[in-house]
């Protein structure tokens, strides 16, 4: 008589067990509760980001003014806001929004698994973060103030205290990231493991939805990168309270080494954060254009190849730092190269929408922009990957557009996407759409506002890192661009209030989300809106592809993965069965 599996046995137990509170909801094993937990963070987190970002551009806007509800920004104080901002919204925003939060909830979902493959792991990985996020905070209240080396922590400034007079600030910023890095090695181990080894009968990987491949692609690229950051950020620590000389030229250490420690992690973490913002418009995009997702196998095979890329691109950043300028010309090439995979993504995500029956619902609304804004972010980059051209552009607020108009589209707009389109599995109940589309209007808009003006900025010669610019003549000119920045930044805080308000009010008095409100093929909307525990009331098999939509012969136009094949209509009297052959 044949046995069932382990993970049989749990699906089939699809009932929560009475833990009590602190074991199911705080120190929870169930991958969907810990995903909500990481969603928390990283929105609490993006609350203190948004108030550095109002911070730094109201410095720049007006300088030298009483900031309402801050007061006068100094310039010790300018360099920490800076480097809180950067830090926040990167590690502990970014990652935490589209790896944690949605990576947790729904690769078991999506491969039908019943929860992660090490679900005390996976609760120790957020609690790592947790723990890190603490400390990164705990920085803002030692005597000296936090961290004000930059958000990469260039070296020398942030090698000793006494180019700083920052002491324990600069310190707790090394031992937070440390910390965060080490809880998504354990959210990859993860990842990686449950996406590949309980994937439910029929999921092969060619059948795996866009968005596992997507986190598993990050998760690989973050794990074979981070470990020299790790270890350069141990050295920098050393540097700074044991008396080593890792970063200090006046030792006659190298303060290069750090940068090419930091970017060899920093390059491949730009695709990090945002594949998975690319996997989640994958998932929405053809749903509400009701079309199969044009070009699977040859989007990840480019998605593997820009992985690969991403390993020898790291020096574009360092074309004003003193490398040997023989390395600017291969660098130049691979940073160029790396543009064709992601253009394969665009172009396949254009065709997707192409004639497509298009629903701009809230989610789609923030995939397309997301898509458009990321656009202008990939042409603005392959300027920057010309060395000569870089020299110029640099240390300008051009890059600073560049990179904003690189990552928020993916992890911002995406996320955002996500959110709207799985808030309903998440937790049971429909966000209100009109909020939702005012919130979309209110974010593209005032983003554009605020980073168009800042590539102007660049292109004039508007150095960046400047505390203020009324010093400067030649930097007057440049002065209401920053003017018209700060008064859309405003705009863009003030746009996340539709958003809070959805968010909470739905959760409470949303309408009840049915099981697939979409009409979406991937497995999770085969589940309860919210999956129960152990997600599926019956092990599931696979018989489709996930983006079946539109097919002319089918009754409707979805097919859900788990749906099996229409049986062959039955031969009558005298019928002949044509097999192709004579």
């Amino acid at each position: 008589m044949a046995t069932a599996t382990p993970s049989e046995i749990r699906v089939g137990a699809h009932h929560e067990p009475h833990l009590g509170f602190l074991r199911s909801y705080v120190f929870s094993v169930d991958h969907k509760v810990i995903a909500k937990q990481y969603l928390g963070l990283s929105l609490f987190m993006a609350l203190l980001g948004g108030a550095a970002a109002y911070l730094i551009r109201w410095q720049l806007a007006w300088p030298e003014t009483y900031v309402p509800g801050w007061g006068y920004v100094e310039p010790q104080q300018y360099n920490a806001i800076i480097t809180m901002h950067g830090t926040i919204m990167i590690f502990f925003v970014a990652m935490p929004f589209v790896l944690g939060a949605f990576g947790n909830f729904l690769i078991p979902l999506m491969v039908g698994a019943d929860d992660m493959a090490f679900p005390r792991l996976n609760m120790m990985s957020f609690w790592t973060l947790f723990v890190g996020s603490a400390v990164l905070i705990a920085s803002f209240f030692v005597p000296a103030g936090p961290a004000a080396g930059g958000w990469t922590a260039y070296a020398p400034l942030s090698a000793r205290p006494i180019y700083t007079g920052v002491t324990w600030g600069q310190n707790l910023w090394l031992i937070a990231v440390a910390i965060e890095f080490a809880s998504f090695l354990m959210g990859g181990i993860n990842f990686l493991t449950t996406a590949l080894n309980m994937r439910v009968p029929g999921m092969t990987l060619w059948r795996l939805p866009m968005l596992v491949w997507t986190e598993l692609i990050a998760a690989v690229l973050f794990m074979l990168s981070v470990g020299p950051l790790i270890a350069g950020a141990f050295m920098l620590l050393l540097d700074r309270i044991a008396g080593t000389s890792f970063f200090v030229p006046d030792k006659g250490g190298d303060p290069l080494l750090w940068q090419h420690l930091f970017w060899f992690f920093g390059h491949p973490e730009v695709y990090v954060v945002g594949l998975p913002g690319f996997g989640i418009m994958m998932e929405i995009i053809p749903v509400f254009s009701r079309k199969p997702l044009y070009g699977y196998k040859t989007i990840v095979w480019g998605m593997i190849a820009a992985g690969v890329l991403s390993f020898v691109v790291w020096a574009h950043h360092m074309f004003v730092s003193g490398i040997d300028p023989r390395l600017a010309t291969p660098f130049s090439i691979t940073t160029i190269l790396i543009s064709v995979p992601f253009a394969i993504i665009v172009f396949s995500l254009l065709v997707t929408l192409w004639g497509g029956k298009i629903e701009l619902t809230s989610a789609m609304l923030f995939a397309v922009g997301g898509l458009a804004t990321f656009i202008i972010g990939g042409v603005t980059g392959i300027f920057l990957g010309s060395a000569g051209l870089d020299v110029y552009l640099h240390g300008t607020y051009f890059v600073v557009a560049h990179f904003h108009y690189t990552l928020m589209p993916l992890a911002i707009f995406g996320g955002f996407a996500g959110l709207y389109f799985w808030f309903p599995k998440m937790f049971g109940r429909m966000m209100n759409e009109t909020l939702g589309r005012i919130h979309f209007l209110a974010t593209f808009i005032c983003f554009n506002c605020v980073f168009i003006p800042l590539f102007l900025a660049g292109v004039a010669g508007n150095p960046r890192r400047i505390y203020e610019m009324s010093s400067y003549d030649f930097l007057k000119p440049a002065q209401p661009l920053h003017v018209i920045a700060t008064i859309a930044t405003l705009g863009l805080l003030a746009g996340q209030i539709p958003f809070i308000i959805n968010f909470f009010m739905s959760l409470v008095r949303g309408r009840k989300a049915e099981r697939n409100p979409w009409h979406a093929n991937t497995l999770e909307w085969c589940t309860d809106s919210p999956p129960p525990h152990g997600n599926f009331s019956q092990p599931m098999v696979v018989y489709r592809d996930p983006y079946e939509y539109g097919n002319p012969d089918a009754p409707k136009d979805w097919m859900a993965q788990n749906e099996p094949p229409a049986a062959p209509a039955p031969l009558g009297g005298g019928q002949i069965r044509r097999t192709g052959t004579r």
